[in-house]
């Protein structure tokens, strides 16, 4: 197979979208989220996210990264007003839905309704959820880690709820992501569907290794 090569300076002088779908796609496959918050008024807000990370089970901690903040940046706003917000699993049915949050909204106008997802507010959390998400995750912000070399922010949340039908989690406590029709995401638009290839034993080094 003919190898294309980038170099870093190949890479630098690269058109903008290209340049971005590219290094994007590189990483491989990333799970595909709505984050859900709200201003200190009530304003909601629905975004997609493609940097989801999983940082601990103990504390049970999920992070994202913002892009540089700027005017627009109402995701960072309202988490940073209101300390929280949820994460919410795309699924196939509402995926085109999902991308059209990325649109740049005025802050006025809520994706929700102009992406026709419905807000839902579980158990007195602060933050909205999609109610068409089948995997809901409300997390409560606990800090942010400037990242210098290029102005973006991990964010980091504690959570606090986890909303997944009984149906879907597994004996071992996996949660059955391809019978709950998750997406997945390369690139800046390009969807894929779920599937399992195999599921491997704990790898041991020795019988005395313990998972």
């Amino acid at each position: 197979m003919l190898l294309q090569h980038y170099t870093q300076s190949d890479i630098e002088a690269l058109e903008r979208i290209f340049r971005a779908n590219l290094i994007n796609s590189a990483s491989g496959f990333k799970p595909a989220n709505l984050i859900g918050s709200r201003d200190a008024a009530g304003q909601t807000n629905l975004a997609i996210f493609s940097s989801v990370i999983h940082l601990g089970a103990n504390p049970a901690l999920l992070g994202f990264i913002q892009r540089p903040v700027g005017a627009e940046s109402h995701t960072y706003k309202n988490i940073k007003e209101s300390g929280y917000f949820t994460i919410n699993h795309i699924q196939e049915s509402f995926v085109d839905k999902a991308h059209q949050t990325s649109a740049r909204y005025p802050k006025e106008i809520s994706e929700f309704e102009a992406c026709a997802l419905a807000p839902v507010f579980l158990d007195g959390f602060q933050a909205p959820y999609v109610a068409e998400s089948t995997i809901k995750i409300g997390l409560r912000f606990v800090q942010e880690i400037p990242i210098a070399l290029n102005h973006t922010i991990l964010m980091i949340g504690q959570i606090e709820h986890v909303y997944v039908p009984k149906a879907l989690i597994a004996a071992a406590g996996n949660i059955l992501l391809e019978d709950a029709q998750d997406v997945c995401i390369a690139g800046l638009d390009t969807y894929f569907k779920v599937s399992k290839l195999v599921q491997l034993p704990y790898a041991k080094h020795s019988e005395n290794d313990k998972p």
